[in-house]
């Protein structure tokens, strides 16, 4: 997994950040389904958010997925 103190500026703990970006790498889904999904659980976070995450940690998350 990715180190915790990349997410240390961030207002959601890294756990919420790396399965958000899980999602939308792991199972292609878009980032409305994501901010759906964790709205379900209770997590209130933007689309925008969850854009920008991929966007930011995406590329190294995908790496460690191959």
């Amino acid at each position: 997994m990715i180190k915790a103190k990349m997410y240390k500026h961030h207002r959601f703990p890294a756990e919420i950040i790396q399965h958000a970006v899980w999602l939308y790498h792991r199972f292609n889904l878009s980032h409305r389904d994501i901010e759906d999904l964790l709205a379900k659980r209770g997590i209130a976070v933007s689309y925008e958010a969850i854009r920008l995450w991929c966007n930011k940690f995406g590329p190294r998350f995908a790496r460690n997925l191959r």
